[in-house]
């Protein structure tokens, strides 16, 4: 079987109209190889088209492809997430496409299988699957030119406060680890605790347990500002973000800063809380922070697991911040990952992202591995916001994941767009 790349129009210079050029060659390319009979599969830029030689010389619509390899298609597998953990644990694996959080790689059939399905649910960090055929793994969207942006009411590079989150990220990382068991995880939960409630919201703690002991999530409240004390109509709107950290190479005991994993989403987490403080919001406005997300998303899955039905069906929207704050990629890009259910929120946040930012937006209807996905499972719409490629990022689940490596400018911009997005969310009275 042959595997063809062809590398769409490229992201227009900051300023410039967004080209068509790529939508209309994706376009063309895919309706050409479906007439030829190939499989396709998109990855931002890039689309690989798979089939017989001879039908994919019409399947390139008189384009030249950027490349051509002969691969089996039992052996092309797609890789999710932590791309360089995958290539650092088995480097003989040739990758035919790299793009951070996805790797296309040629991999024995029996490989995959047993890669398939880890000892653990949360480990390793990827998941391997068989190449998805005439399948959007992620579309990719440049930013809207500066003069198309809307001029929000308040700005929002006031409203969220750049000095803020640096603070509160320095606090975060300035424990030795956050690792769920540990007595600095309860010291960091018992600290957000504080400044929640001191900006005005009501917390609870709920325990979590775990294998061999147990953690605890972090629940901050603001009703909505109907007459009887709960939102106007009932809903509610979330931001979550796990608040644990840990090392992996090294052990329990080892040093966790976790600057960017998850540092980054808890301080945007306390940050969206301190832009929102006096929202006149029509709906619950609802914070939670997770623990035990590293040892396999226990926090959230408990949450989810202890909400009965009605307050499942009051939940309108779920934004989720894991890893916001390392640039992966030449331009600043956040990657949008939702599915189905999640459409009408991830559209939002696009919007909100083109009208009020400069990032290149990534949306992904494939979710994997964060605290996003029991939501989902629950038929919750709910979609996470990440730095864009993270699985480029090697330095997460080690010491070395400090502030140094931390790019504030990146996670202000997905902090713009998340707070645009949630006034729209939250309404008004």
């Amino acid at each position: 079987m042959t595997i063809v790349r062809f590398e769409l129009a490229g992201t227009p210079e900051d300023g410039d109209e967004p080209r068509p050029a790529a939508r209309d060659e994706l376009r063309a390319l895919t309706a050409a190889a479906a007439d030829a009979g190939a499989a396709w599969t998109q990855l931002g830029d890039t689309l690989l088209v798979t089939g017989k030689p001879a039908r994919l010389e019409r399947a390139g619509a008189g384009r030249a492809p950027a490349s051509r390899v002969e691969v089996p298609t039992a052996r092309l597998h797609l890789v999710i997430q932590n791309g360089r953990q995958f290539q650092q644990e088995h480097p003989g694996v040739p990758v035919l496409v790299d793009k951070g959080r996805y790797l296309v790689v040629d991999l024995d059939p029996a490989e995959a299988g047993r890669l398939a399905e880890p000892a653990e649910r949360h480990l390793p960090c990827y998941r391997v699957r068989a190449l998805p055929a005439d399948t959007v793994v992620f579309e990719q969207r440049a930013p809207a030119p500066e003069r198309a942006r809307a001029a929000p009411g308040p700005r929002l590079d006031a409203v969220v406060s750049r000095d803020a989150f640096a603070a509160d990220l320095r606090t975060l990382a300035g424990f030795r680890t956050r690792h769920s068991t540990s007595d600095e995880f309860r010291t960091a939960l018992g600290w957000a605790d504080g400044v929640l409630h001191d900006l005005g919201f009501t917390t609870r703690i709920q325990t979590v347990p775990l294998p061999g002991g147990t953690t605890q999530n972090l629940i901050a409240e603001r009703p909505g500002t109907g007459g009887d004390g709960r939102a106007t109509d009932g809903r509610a709107v979330l931001v979550t973000a796990h608040l644990d950290s840990v090392n992996s190479q090294d052990g329990t005991a080892a040093p966790a800063p976790g600057a960017d994993d998850n540092g980054s989403g808890a301080a945007g987490l306390l940050a969206i809380a301190r832009a929102l403080r006096d929202h006149p919001g029509a709906r619950e406005l609802r914070l939670v922070l997770f623990g035990g997300e590293e040892q396999g998303l226990h926090g959230s899955l408990r949450y989810v697991a202890e909400l009965d039905r009605a307050e499942r069906d009051r939940i309108d929207a779920v934004v989720n911040m894991d890893m916001i704050a390392s640039r992966n990629t030449l331009s600043p890009t956040v990657l949008l990952e939702g599915s189905a259910v999640s459409r009408s929120v991830l559209n939002g946040l696009v919007a909100a992202a083109q009208a009020h930012t400069a990032l290149t937006v990534q949306t992904s209807l494939l979710p994997f591995n964060s605290d996003h996905v029991p939501f989902i499972d629950s038929g919750i719409p709910a979609v996470l916001t990440i730095e864009g490629a993270d699985g480029a990022n090697d330095r997460i689940h080690t010491a070395d994941d400090t502030l140094e490596h931390v790019d504030h400018d990146l996670a202000l911009e997905i902090l713009r767009m998340n707070v645009a997005y949630l006034v729209e969310a939250l309404g008004q009275v």
